[in-house]
Protein backbone atom coordinates (compact mmCIF):
# COMPACT_ATOMS: atom_id res chain seq x y z
CA UNK A 1 0.00 0.00 0.00
CA UNK A 2 1.24 3.94 -0.64
CA UNK A 3 2.88 4.55 2.56
CA UNK A 4 1.27 8.44 1.87
CA UNK A 5 -2.10 6.87 1.43
CA UNK A 6 -1.63 5.02 4.72
CA UNK A 7 -0.48 7.50 6.51
CA UNK A 8 -4.02 9.91 5.57
CA UNK A 9 -6.12 6.87 7.12
CA UNK A 10 -8.42 8.69 10.29
CA UNK A 11 -8.10 4.86 11.58
CA UNK A 12 -4.26 4.75 10.92
CA UNK A 13 -2.87 1.98 12.67
CA UNK A 14 0.29 2.87 14.04
CA UNK A 15 3.12 0.99 13.55
CA UNK A 16 5.30 -1.68 15.98
CA UNK A 17 8.51 0.98 15.95
CA UNK A 18 5.76 3.98 17.11
CA UNK A 19 4.54 1.76 20.00
CA UNK A 20 7.77 0.85 20.76
CA UNK A 21 9.11 4.68 20.62
CA UNK A 22 6.10 5.17 23.06
CA UNK A 23 7.56 2.23 25.06
CA UNK A 24 9.58 4.14 27.80
CA UNK A 25 7.56 7.41 27.85
CA UNK A 26 4.56 4.16 29.68
CA UNK A 27 7.29 3.05 32.02
CA UNK A 28 8.04 6.70 32.50
CA UNK A 29 4.42 7.51 33.68
CA UNK A 30 4.16 4.36 35.63
CA UNK A 31 6.14 5.49 38.08
CA UNK A 32 5.34 9.09 38.08
CA UNK A 33 2.88 10.07 40.66
CA UNK A 34 0.90 11.30 37.34
CA UNK A 35 -1.12 9.76 34.81
CA UNK A 36 0.26 11.06 31.19
CA UNK A 37 -0.87 9.64 28.06
CA UNK A 38 2.22 9.68 25.80
CA UNK A 39 2.61 11.31 22.25
CA UNK A 40 1.25 7.70 20.31
CA UNK A 41 1.57 9.13 16.71
CA UNK A 42 4.61 11.81 16.80
CA UNK A 43 6.04 10.60 14.00
CA UNK A 44 3.68 9.06 12.01
CA UNK A 45 0.67 12.19 11.54
CA UNK A 46 3.72 14.61 12.71
CA UNK A 47 7.30 15.34 13.45
CA UNK A 48 8.77 13.69 16.31
CA UNK A 49 11.16 16.05 16.64
CA UNK A 50 9.89 19.38 18.49
CA UNK A 51 11.91 21.83 16.24
CA UNK A 52 10.92 19.89 13.06
CA UNK A 53 7.04 20.48 14.38
CA UNK A 54 7.38 23.59 15.39
CA UNK A 55 9.02 24.30 11.99
CA UNK A 56 5.84 22.22 10.05
CA UNK A 57 3.37 24.50 12.44
CA UNK A 58 5.23 27.98 11.83
CA UNK A 59 5.16 27.57 7.89
CA UNK A 60 1.20 26.48 7.83
CA UNK A 61 -0.04 29.29 9.71
CA UNK A 62 2.62 31.86 8.26
CA UNK A 63 0.72 30.64 4.71
CA UNK A 64 -3.02 30.23 6.21
CA UNK A 65 -5.50 33.25 5.44
CA UNK A 66 -8.79 33.12 7.23
CA UNK A 67 -11.61 35.69 6.35
CA UNK A 68 -12.67 38.21 8.99
CA UNK A 69 -14.68 36.31 11.83
CA UNK A 70 -17.04 37.88 14.64
CA UNK A 71 -16.24 37.71 17.67
CA UNK A 72 -16.27 35.66 20.12
CA UNK A 73 -15.44 32.06 19.11
CA UNK A 74 -17.26 29.52 21.35
CA UNK A 75 -16.01 26.32 19.15
CA UNK A 76 -14.24 25.53 16.59
CA UNK A 77 -13.97 22.62 13.90
CA UNK A 78 -10.53 21.17 12.92
CA UNK A 79 -9.50 18.32 11.06
CA UNK A 80 -6.86 15.41 12.44
CA UNK A 81 -5.55 13.42 9.60
CA UNK A 82 -1.40 13.72 9.28
CA UNK A 83 -0.50 16.96 8.83
CA UNK A 84 1.18 16.12 5.58
CA UNK A 85 -2.36 16.26 4.25
CA UNK A 86 -4.70 18.28 6.32
CA UNK A 87 -2.15 20.41 7.83
CA UNK A 88 -3.05 23.45 5.77
CA UNK A 89 -6.91 22.91 6.51
CA UNK A 90 -6.19 22.78 10.36
CA UNK A 91 -3.95 25.46 10.14
CA UNK A 92 -6.72 27.75 9.03
CA UNK A 93 -8.95 26.91 12.35
CA UNK A 94 -5.76 27.65 14.33
CA UNK A 95 -5.11 31.15 12.61
CA UNK A 96 -8.38 32.53 13.66
CA UNK A 97 -7.04 31.58 17.13
CA UNK A 98 -4.30 33.93 16.88
CA UNK A 99 -4.45 37.08 19.24
CA UNK A 100 -6.83 34.91 21.49
CA UNK A 101 -6.78 34.11 24.83
CA UNK A 102 -8.00 30.79 26.21
CA UNK A 103 -7.63 29.05 29.65
CA UNK A 104 -8.93 26.11 28.96
CA UNK A 105 -9.36 24.08 26.10
CA UNK A 106 -12.48 20.82 25.37
CA UNK A 107 -11.44 18.61 22.60
CA UNK A 108 -14.05 16.17 21.25
CA UNK A 109 -12.74 13.50 19.18
CA UNK A 110 -14.43 10.02 17.64
CA UNK A 111 -12.95 6.71 19.15
CA UNK A 112 -11.28 4.99 16.05
CA UNK A 113 -10.05 1.63 18.04
CA UNK A 114 -12.55 1.01 21.03
CA UNK A 115 -16.20 0.48 20.88
CA UNK A 116 -17.71 1.98 24.06
CA UNK A 117 -21.44 3.35 24.60
CA UNK A 118 -20.27 7.32 26.33
CA UNK A 119 -18.44 9.78 25.92
CA UNK A 120 -15.17 9.01 27.99
CA UNK A 121 -13.43 12.20 29.56
CA UNK A 122 -9.71 11.10 30.42
CA UNK A 123 -9.34 9.95 34.09
CA UNK A 124 -5.64 11.28 33.65
CA UNK A 125 -3.61 13.91 34.71
CA UNK A 126 -2.21 15.17 31.26
CA UNK A 127 -1.41 14.40 27.42
CA UNK A 128 2.10 14.56 26.52
CA UNK A 129 3.16 15.81 23.02
CA UNK A 130 7.01 16.00 21.60
CA UNK A 131 6.27 19.96 22.49
CA UNK A 132 5.64 19.00 26.24
CA UNK A 133 2.39 18.18 28.65
CA UNK A 134 -0.66 19.61 28.60
CA UNK A 135 -2.24 19.41 31.55
CA UNK A 136 -5.77 17.96 32.40
CA UNK A 137 -8.32 19.86 34.44
CA UNK A 138 -9.29 17.48 36.46
CA UNK A 139 -12.23 19.61 38.39
CA UNK A 140 -14.07 20.23 35.38
CA UNK A 141 -13.85 16.55 34.08
CA UNK A 142 -15.29 15.70 37.29
CA UNK A 143 -18.00 18.16 37.59
CA UNK A 144 -18.73 17.10 33.99
CA UNK A 145 -19.35 13.99 34.41
CA UNK A 146 -22.05 13.94 37.14
CA UNK A 147 -24.04 15.91 34.70
CA UNK A 148 -25.30 13.00 32.87
CA UNK A 149 -25.29 8.93 32.82
CA UNK A 150 -23.63 9.12 29.28
CA UNK A 151 -20.32 10.20 29.94
CA UNK A 152 -17.85 8.87 32.39
CA UNK A 153 -14.21 9.67 33.74
CA UNK A 154 -12.41 6.81 31.87
CA UNK A 155 -9.01 5.49 29.99
CA UNK A 156 -11.33 4.03 27.10
CA UNK A 157 -10.33 5.91 23.97
CA UNK A 158 -7.50 7.65 25.15
CA UNK A 159 -4.77 5.22 25.65
CA UNK A 160 -2.94 2.64 23.22
CA UNK A 161 -4.38 -0.67 22.44
CA UNK A 162 -2.91 -3.36 20.51
CA UNK A 163 -4.37 -1.79 17.28
CA UNK A 164 -3.18 1.48 17.30
CA UNK A 165 -3.37 5.14 19.26
CA UNK A 166 -5.95 7.13 19.30
CA UNK A 167 -5.13 9.90 17.14
CA UNK A 168 -7.97 12.66 17.34
CA UNK A 169 -6.81 14.15 20.07
CA UNK A 170 -2.99 14.23 19.99
CA UNK A 171 -2.96 15.97 16.57
CA UNK A 172 -4.64 19.17 18.20
CA UNK A 173 -2.73 19.68 20.57
CA UNK A 174 0.94 20.46 18.80
CA UNK A 175 -1.83 23.33 17.41
CA UNK A 176 -2.85 24.50 20.49
CA UNK A 177 0.19 24.40 22.15
CA UNK A 178 2.11 27.06 19.27
CA UNK A 179 -0.74 28.88 19.48
CA UNK A 180 -2.36 29.43 22.94
CA UNK A 181 0.65 28.88 24.60
CA UNK A 182 -0.48 27.68 28.56
CA UNK A 183 -3.98 26.05 28.54
CA UNK A 184 -5.71 23.49 30.55
CA UNK A 185 -6.82 20.72 28.62
CA UNK A 186 -10.08 18.54 28.87
CA UNK A 187 -9.90 15.51 26.54
CA UNK A 188 -13.36 13.53 25.54
CA UNK A 189 -13.35 10.56 22.93
CA UNK A 190 -17.02 9.79 22.30
CA UNK A 191 -17.56 6.18 21.63
CA UNK A 192 -21.12 6.19 21.04
CA UNK A 193 -22.56 8.84 17.96
CA UNK A 194 -26.03 9.07 18.45
CA UNK A 195 -28.03 12.58 18.55
CA UNK A 196 -28.81 11.70 22.31
CA UNK A 197 -25.04 11.44 22.98
CA UNK A 198 -24.12 14.65 21.63
CA UNK A 199 -26.94 16.63 23.14
CA UNK A 200 -26.04 15.53 26.70
CA UNK A 201 -22.49 15.94 26.24
CA UNK A 202 -23.27 19.39 24.23
CA UNK A 203 -25.94 20.86 27.16
CA UNK A 204 -23.80 19.51 30.09
CA UNK A 205 -20.76 21.58 28.58
CA UNK A 206 -22.69 24.53 28.47
CA UNK A 207 -24.15 24.26 31.74
CA UNK A 208 -20.83 23.55 33.24
CA UNK A 209 -19.00 26.33 31.51
CA UNK A 210 -21.78 29.27 31.92
CA UNK A 211 -21.88 28.18 35.41
CA UNK A 212 -18.48 29.14 35.91
CA UNK A 213 -16.42 32.46 35.80
CA UNK A 214 -14.05 31.29 33.32
CA UNK A 215 -16.78 30.46 30.62
CA UNK A 216 -15.82 33.05 28.04
CA UNK A 217 -12.17 31.40 28.59
CA UNK A 218 -12.84 27.98 26.98
CA UNK A 219 -12.81 26.79 23.95
CA UNK A 220 -14.09 24.00 22.04
CA UNK A 221 -12.68 22.03 19.28
CA UNK A 222 -14.46 19.14 17.48
CA UNK A 223 -11.73 17.13 16.35
CA UNK A 224 -13.44 15.54 12.74
CA UNK A 225 -12.12 14.59 9.40
CA UNK A 226 -14.89 14.60 6.46
CA UNK A 227 -16.19 12.14 3.66
CA UNK A 228 -13.38 9.24 3.29
CA UNK A 229 -11.92 7.33 -0.16
CA UNK A 230 -14.37 8.55 -2.38
CA UNK A 231 -12.82 10.17 -5.79
CA UNK A 232 -12.43 13.19 -5.30
CA UNK A 233 -15.60 14.64 -7.18
CA UNK A 234 -17.71 12.71 -5.04
CA UNK A 235 -15.88 13.84 -1.95
CA UNK A 236 -16.39 17.48 -2.98
CA UNK A 237 -20.19 16.84 -3.49
CA UNK A 238 -20.65 14.98 -0.29
CA UNK A 239 -18.74 17.28 1.91
CA UNK A 240 -20.18 20.34 0.53
CA UNK A 241 -23.93 19.10 1.47
CA UNK A 242 -22.52 18.58 5.24
CA UNK A 243 -20.55 22.16 4.65
CA UNK A 244 -24.00 23.51 3.62
CA UNK A 245 -26.05 22.40 6.56
CA UNK A 246 -23.48 23.36 8.80
CA UNK A 247 -23.58 26.80 7.46
CA UNK A 248 -27.09 27.59 8.31
CA UNK A 249 -27.29 25.82 11.76
CA UNK A 250 -28.96 22.40 10.57
CA UNK A 251 -27.41 20.23 13.39
CA UNK A 252 -29.87 18.04 13.82
CA UNK A 253 -30.05 16.84 9.94
CA UNK A 254 -26.38 16.88 10.27
CA UNK A 255 -27.16 14.03 13.69
CA UNK A 256 -29.64 11.89 11.31
CA UNK A 257 -27.41 11.99 8.12
CA UNK A 258 -24.15 10.92 9.73
CA UNK A 259 -25.66 7.99 11.38
CA UNK A 260 -27.52 7.08 8.14
CA UNK A 261 -24.28 7.54 6.38
CA UNK A 262 -25.97 9.54 3.68
CA UNK A 263 -23.54 12.40 4.49
CA UNK A 264 -20.01 11.30 6.17
CA UNK A 265 -17.56 12.71 9.00
CA UNK A 266 -15.88 10.62 11.48
CA UNK A 267 -16.52 13.03 13.75
CA UNK A 268 -20.02 13.96 13.25
CA UNK A 269 -20.80 13.71 16.57
CA UNK A 270 -18.15 16.13 18.12
CA UNK A 271 -19.66 18.27 15.50
CA UNK A 272 -23.03 18.17 16.77
CA UNK A 273 -21.77 18.38 20.32
CA UNK A 274 -19.88 20.76 19.97
CA UNK A 275 -22.87 22.94 17.89
CA UNK A 276 -25.40 22.44 20.29
CA UNK A 277 -22.72 23.29 23.23
CA UNK A 278 -22.11 26.80 21.45
CA UNK A 279 -25.55 27.35 20.49
CA UNK A 280 -26.74 27.57 24.31
CA UNK A 281 -23.79 29.94 25.19
CA UNK A 282 -25.04 32.20 22.35
CA UNK A 283 -23.33 31.28 19.15
CA UNK A 284 -25.91 31.50 16.22
CA UNK A 285 -23.55 31.43 13.12
CA UNK A 286 -21.33 29.21 11.50
CA UNK A 287 -18.25 30.41 9.78
CA UNK A 288 -16.61 28.04 6.76
CA UNK A 289 -13.13 29.07 6.88
CA UNK A 290 -11.34 26.58 4.57
CA UNK A 291 -12.55 23.28 2.96
CA UNK A 292 -9.95 20.95 0.85
CA UNK A 293 -9.29 17.18 0.74
CA UNK A 294 -6.45 14.74 0.28
CA UNK A 295 -6.27 14.97 -3.26
CA UNK A 296 -5.27 18.72 -3.03
CA UNK A 297 -1.82 17.72 -1.51
CA UNK A 298 -1.09 13.98 -2.16
CA UNK A 299 -2.36 14.71 -5.50
CA UNK A 300 -3.88 11.42 -5.00
CA UNK A 301 -7.92 12.20 -6.10
CA UNK A 302 -8.82 8.68 -7.00
CA UNK A 303 -9.43 8.08 -3.02
CA UNK A 304 -9.58 11.35 -1.00
CA UNK A 305 -10.58 12.24 2.54
CA UNK A 306 -12.07 15.39 3.10
CA UNK A 307 -11.13 18.12 5.73
CA UNK A 308 -12.55 22.08 6.69
CA UNK A 309 -11.89 24.54 8.86
CA UNK A 310 -15.12 25.98 10.72
CA UNK A 311 -15.78 28.28 13.55
CA UNK A 312 -19.07 28.54 15.47
CA UNK A 313 -19.79 32.56 16.35
CA UNK A 314 -22.19 35.13 17.76
CA UNK A 315 -23.77 36.86 14.53
CA UNK A 316 -22.92 40.52 15.48
CA UNK A 317 -26.73 41.91 15.47
CA UNK A 318 -27.46 38.64 17.34
CA UNK A 319 -29.90 37.68 15.09
CA UNK A 320 -29.01 34.45 12.46
CA UNK A 321 -28.68 34.46 8.74
CA UNK A 322 -31.26 32.60 7.39
CA UNK A 323 -31.42 31.63 3.47
CA UNK A 324 -34.38 32.04 1.56
CA UNK A 325 -35.42 29.66 -0.80
CA UNK A 326 -37.72 29.85 -3.19
CA UNK A 327 -39.27 27.83 -6.28
CA UNK A 328 -40.47 29.21 -9.72
CA UNK A 329 -43.61 28.12 -11.18
CA UNK A 330 -42.60 26.11 -13.54
CA UNK A 331 -40.42 24.17 -10.99
CA UNK A 332 -43.95 23.72 -8.97
CA UNK A 333 -45.68 22.39 -11.73
CA UNK A 334 -42.54 20.09 -12.28
CA UNK A 335 -43.02 18.77 -8.80
CA UNK A 336 -46.74 18.36 -8.74
CA UNK A 337 -46.77 16.33 -12.59
CA UNK A 338 -43.77 14.31 -11.02
CA UNK A 339 -45.78 13.19 -7.94
CA UNK A 340 -49.25 11.89 -9.40
CA UNK A 341 -47.18 10.68 -12.06
CA UNK A 342 -45.19 8.96 -9.25
CA UNK A 343 -48.65 7.78 -7.23
CA UNK A 344 -49.81 6.82 -10.41
CA UNK A 345 -47.05 4.33 -11.06
CA UNK A 346 -46.94 2.58 -7.72
CA UNK A 347 -50.86 2.23 -7.64
CA UNK A 348 -51.02 0.76 -11.11
CA UNK A 349 -47.80 -0.71 -11.83
CA UNK A 350 -46.93 -1.23 -8.49
CA UNK A 351 -43.51 0.17 -9.50
CA UNK A 352 -41.15 3.05 -8.66
CA UNK A 353 -41.06 5.76 -10.85
CA UNK A 354 -37.97 6.89 -12.36
CA UNK A 355 -37.82 10.38 -13.76
CA UNK A 356 -35.33 11.58 -15.52
CA UNK A 357 -32.65 14.31 -14.70
CA UNK A 358 -34.03 17.58 -14.02
CA UNK A 359 -32.54 21.09 -15.88
CA UNK A 360 -33.64 23.07 -12.56
CA UNK A 361 -30.97 24.15 -9.74
CA UNK A 362 -33.55 24.67 -7.03
CA UNK A 363 -34.61 20.65 -7.55
CA UNK A 364 -31.13 19.39 -7.88
CA UNK A 365 -31.00 20.73 -4.52
CA UNK A 366 -31.29 18.03 -1.52
CA UNK A 367 -34.19 19.28 0.50
CA UNK A 368 -36.71 17.22 2.98
CA UNK A 369 -40.02 17.24 1.22
CA UNK A 370 -43.86 16.26 2.54
CA UNK A 371 -46.37 15.13 -0.20
CA UNK A 372 -50.03 15.43 1.10
CA UNK A 373 -52.48 13.28 -0.87
CA UNK A 374 -56.47 14.86 -0.06
CA UNK A 375 -59.75 13.29 -1.66
CA UNK A 376 -63.17 15.05 -1.35
CA UNK A 377 -61.29 17.59 1.00
CA UNK A 378 -60.41 15.11 3.35
CA UNK A 379 -56.83 13.73 4.24
CA UNK A 380 -56.26 10.65 2.23
CA UNK A 381 -51.98 10.63 3.08
CA UNK A 382 -49.42 12.78 4.24
CA UNK A 383 -45.51 11.40 4.51
CA UNK A 384 -42.33 13.41 4.16
CA UNK A 385 -38.72 13.44 4.78
CA UNK A 386 -37.94 16.00 7.28
CA UNK A 387 -33.94 16.19 6.45
CA UNK A 388 -32.28 16.78 3.22
CA UNK A 389 -31.23 13.71 2.24
CA UNK A 390 -31.51 13.46 -1.71
CA UNK A 391 -32.60 15.92 -4.49
CA UNK A 392 -35.58 17.86 -4.13
CA UNK A 393 -37.27 15.97 -7.22
CA UNK A 394 -36.23 12.79 -5.62
CA UNK A 395 -37.26 13.59 -2.30
CA UNK A 396 -41.38 14.46 -4.28
CA UNK A 397 -41.08 10.87 -5.92
CA UNK A 398 -40.69 9.12 -3.04
CA UNK A 399 -42.67 10.71 -0.33
CA UNK A 400 -45.83 10.81 -2.67
CA UNK A 401 -45.52 6.87 -2.89
CA UNK A 402 -45.06 6.65 0.32
CA UNK A 403 -47.90 8.93 1.46
CA UNK A 404 -50.38 6.54 -1.15
CA UNK A 405 -49.20 3.22 -0.18
CA UNK A 406 -47.84 3.60 3.11
CA UNK A 407 -49.53 6.14 5.45
CA UNK A 408 -50.18 4.02 8.06
CA UNK A 409 -53.79 5.91 9.04
CA UNK A 410 -55.30 4.71 5.70
CA UNK A 411 -55.43 1.82 3.44
CA UNK A 412 -53.52 2.01 0.46
CA UNK A 413 -54.68 3.89 -2.43
CA UNK A 414 -56.58 2.06 -4.72
CA UNK A 415 -56.39 2.76 -9.15
CA UNK A 416 -59.83 3.69 -9.12
CA UNK A 417 -59.31 6.89 -6.84
CA UNK A 418 -56.24 8.17 -8.66
CA UNK A 419 -58.54 10.66 -10.60
CA UNK A 420 -60.13 12.43 -7.67
CA UNK A 421 -56.26 12.68 -6.08
CA UNK A 422 -55.14 16.52 -5.21
CA UNK A 423 -51.43 16.65 -4.49
CA UNK A 424 -50.38 19.34 -1.93
CA UNK A 425 -46.58 19.49 -1.55
CA UNK A 426 -44.53 21.38 1.30
CA UNK A 427 -40.89 22.20 1.15
CA UNK A 428 -38.84 22.46 3.94
CA UNK A 429 -36.62 24.70 5.45
CA UNK A 430 -33.29 23.54 7.27
CA UNK A 431 -34.13 23.00 10.58
CA UNK A 432 -33.17 25.27 14.06
CA UNK A 433 -33.91 25.26 17.32
CA UNK A 434 -36.25 27.24 18.98
CA UNK A 435 -34.28 29.60 21.59
CA UNK A 436 -37.39 31.74 22.18
CA UNK A 437 -40.71 30.66 22.04
CA UNK A 438 -41.51 33.93 20.74
CA UNK A 439 -40.02 33.18 17.57
CA UNK A 440 -42.94 30.59 16.48
CA UNK A 441 -44.80 33.03 13.82
CA UNK A 442 -48.03 30.94 13.25
CA UNK A 443 -48.72 30.52 9.88
CA UNK A 444 -45.08 30.50 9.20
CA UNK A 445 -42.92 28.18 11.19
CA UNK A 446 -43.86 24.19 11.22
CA UNK A 447 -42.52 22.63 14.13
CA UNK A 448 -40.78 19.30 14.98
CA UNK A 449 -40.67 18.77 18.75
CA UNK A 450 -38.34 15.44 19.83
CA UNK A 451 -37.37 13.88 23.30
CA UNK A 452 -35.62 10.96 22.94
CA UNK A 453 -37.43 8.46 21.46
CA UNK A 454 -40.47 10.39 21.19
CA UNK A 455 -40.97 12.71 17.93
CA UNK A 456 -43.49 14.71 16.48
CA UNK A 457 -43.64 16.71 13.16
CA UNK A 458 -46.80 19.86 12.13
CA UNK A 459 -46.23 21.44 8.57
CA UNK A 460 -47.04 25.16 9.01
CA UNK A 461 -50.42 25.00 7.46
CA UNK A 462 -51.73 22.81 9.84
CA UNK A 463 -51.97 25.66 12.73
CA UNK A 464 -53.80 27.66 10.67
CA UNK A 465 -56.12 25.08 9.57
CA UNK A 466 -57.10 24.21 12.90
CA UNK A 467 -56.79 27.59 14.11
CA UNK A 468 -54.23 27.25 17.22
CA UNK A 469 -52.84 29.92 18.94
CA UNK A 470 -49.07 29.24 20.12
CA UNK A 471 -49.88 27.08 22.93
CA UNK A 472 -52.72 25.02 21.49
CA UNK A 473 -49.64 24.20 18.72
CA UNK A 474 -46.88 23.36 20.95
CA UNK A 475 -49.74 21.00 23.19
CA UNK A 476 -50.69 19.41 19.91
CA UNK A 477 -47.18 18.94 18.92
CA UNK A 478 -46.56 17.12 21.99
CA UNK A 479 -49.74 14.56 21.66
CA UNK A 480 -48.35 14.54 18.51
CA UNK A 481 -45.18 13.01 19.44
CA UNK A 482 -46.86 10.49 21.61
CA UNK A 483 -46.17 12.94 24.45
CA UNK A 484 -47.93 14.65 27.53
CA UNK A 485 -49.65 18.28 26.55
CA UNK A 486 -47.06 20.10 28.37
CA UNK A 487 -43.68 18.29 27.03
CA UNK A 488 -42.36 21.21 25.48
CA UNK A 489 -41.77 22.95 28.96
CA UNK A 490 -39.56 19.61 29.99
CA UNK A 491 -35.56 20.58 29.49
CA UNK A 492 -35.15 17.36 27.55
CA UNK A 493 -37.21 18.21 24.88
CA UNK A 494 -36.30 20.01 22.07
CA UNK A 495 -38.47 22.15 19.52
CA UNK A 496 -37.13 22.82 16.03
CA UNK A 497 -38.69 25.25 13.74
CA UNK A 498 -38.87 25.46 10.23
CA UNK A 499 -40.41 27.19 7.18
CA UNK A 500 -42.14 25.31 3.87
CA UNK A 501 -42.64 26.44 0.32
CA UNK A 502 -46.20 25.07 0.31
CA UNK A 503 -48.06 24.52 -3.01
CA UNK A 504 -50.92 22.48 -4.90
CA UNK A 505 -53.36 21.57 -7.28
CA UNK A 506 -57.05 22.78 -6.22
CA UNK A 507 -60.03 21.41 -7.96
CA UNK A 508 -63.04 22.79 -8.29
Amino acid sequence: MNIQRFRNMCWLRTSLAALLAIAPLQQASAASPQKVRPAGVAGSFYPADPKALLAMIDDMLAHASPPPIHDPILAVVAPHAGYQFSGPVAATTYAALKGRKFSRVVVIAPSHYEAFDFASVYDGDAYATPLGTVQVDKAFARQLVKLSPTMRLSSQGHDATPAGAEHAIEVQLPWLQRVLGDFQLVPIVMGEQSYENSRALGVALAKLIENENKGGNTLIVASSDLSHYHTYDEAETIDHKTLGALAVWDYFSMSRNFQTRVWEACGGAPIVAAMIAAERMGANQAQVLKYANSGDTSGDRSRVVGYSADVFVKAPNGKAVETPFSLSDRDKNELLALARKSVEQAVGQRKQYEPGATASDALNQDRGAFVTLSEAGELRGCIGYTSATKPLYLAVRDTATLAALRDPRFPPVSSSELPQLEYEISVLSPLRRVVDLQQIKIGQDGLLMKNGDYEGLFLPQVPVEQKWDRQKYLEETCHKAGMRPGCWKDADTDIFRFTAVVFGEHKP
